[in-house]
């Protein structure tokens, strides 16, 4: 059982770098076409209606459902049986995305205050744990297994905490009695796990009526999906090798949607949202205050909040460096956590509705990321192995 947690484990790493990869195929192709001859085709495409919702609709409210609901999946097994499941594993990766959510959104405001595009000041505080693991995997031993670790475990709680900021934040007029009969069904899958159900498929049935009420209340569909996730069964590794427990509902259905999200979802997400035709831009798109705003929360505002934190809590004496990990590769990693695309991404559109504004945001996205993504890579390839004790 150990052995085939450990393998889903793995598997998920591994297909999270080379699906961030093809995402950085899929975002680089969209902007090829959207500044090609069949431009107007794929702006076109993206608004077409397909029953009841848009194409974009359906890739950002039904398909990024099946991504958050691998976040909310990958979140709860971390907290109860994974590197996340004691609170001393939790200090640091959990203080440093929570310095790396607040001091992003900080410069961002500062950027643009008196703007009237504060609204989008959660726009850089997320981080994507796809792309930041692609870089990563082109490193090879470089980088110590518990600093991949740090960043997983980093990510993780970051992801969870712009589900609670989208949840709470960016959150339409609600709907009442859809919101009330959302939270019935959320109860009912409660009490179904709580009854010892283990079919998957009885989950998965009033997850769609989860999400169909959800979608109708006003908050934003994709927190069914999360919602989802924490109602889903799980068992612990057994502490003894002997122990061969069946394996739980929800290690069954993370190992069903890995290869899915990692290589189907994501990259259709970054070629439907990563478009932008440069021919339409003005001087306000690459120097606006929301351009500004989030290139320079990605950039700077993640470095400084990730790897501020950790040096104060490790010259505090309150925890240390990851194991075998020097202060530089923690640079780097704080770099790393600056390419914030898909969740950025995805936070921007629901932040603006104005096309001028969500372009802004997206050549910051594309800057601060890429520029963020650049040095991590090469302050992690030059920087030296530590022992991850204070060199001063």
């Amino acid at each position: 059982m150990a052995g085939r947690i450990h393998n889903i484990i793995r598997a998920f790493l591994d297909n999270s770098s080379t699906g961030g990869l093809l995402l950085i195929a899929a975002a680089a192709l969209a902007l090829v076409v959207a500044n090609s001859p069949f431009s107007a085709a794929y702006f076109d495409a993206l608004h077409l209606y397909l029953g009841p919702l848009s194409l974009q609709h359906w890739v950002n409210d039904a398909l990024m459902t099946v991504f958050f609901l691998m976040v909310g999946l990958e979140i709860k097994r971390e907290m109860v049986d994974g590197h996340l499941a004691s609170w001393s594993r939790r200090v640091l990766p959990g203080a440093a995305a929570v310095a790396g959510m607040v001091v992003p959104a900080a410069i961002y405001l500062l950027f643009t205050r008196g703007s009237g595009a504060t609204h989008g000041w959660a726009i850089p505080s997320a981080t994507d744990i796809a792309f930041a693991l692609a870089v990563i995997s082109l490193l090879g031993q470089r980088v110590p297994t518990s600093l991949k670790v740090f960043l997983a475990a980093l990510a993780i709680i970051d992801d969870l905490g712009a589900v609670i900021v989208i949840a709470i934040f960016y959150t339409a007029g609600v709907s009442v009695t859809d919101l009330a009969l959302a939270g019935l069904i959320f109860a009912v899958l409660l009490v179904v796990n709580r009854a010892g159900v283990q079919h998957l498929l009885v989950y998965l049935l009033l997850g769609v009526a989860l999400w169909i009420f959800t979608y109708r209340s006003g908050v934003h569909a994709t927190i069914a999906g999360v919602l989802l996730a924490l109602s889903i069964p799980i068992k612990r590794t057994p502490a003894t090798p002997e122990a061969h427990p069946d394996e739980s509902p929800l290690h069954r259905l993370e190992g069903a949607l890995i290869k899915p999200v990692a290589f189907i979802i994501i990259p259709i997400f970054g070629f439907a949202n990563a478009g932008v035709n440069f021919s339409q831009l003005g001087v306000d798109a690459l120097t606006g205050p929301v351009t500004l705003g989030v290139a320079s929360g990605l950039a700077i505002g993640k470095v400084l909040g990730i790897f501020g934190i950790v040096a104060i809590l490790v010259r505090c004496g309150y925890t240390s460096l990851p194991a075998g990990a020097g202060w530089m590769q923690v640079l780097g990693v704080a770099f790393l956590c600056g390419i914030g695309f898909t969740m950025s991404l995805f936070i921007s559109l629901l932040a603006f509705d104005d096309a001028a504004l969500q372009n802004q945001a997206k050549m910051g996205i594309l800057f601060g990321s890429l520029v963020a993504g650049c040095l991590g890579y090469v302050i992690l390839r030059t920087a030296k192995r530590g022992d991850g004790r204070d060199p001063v």
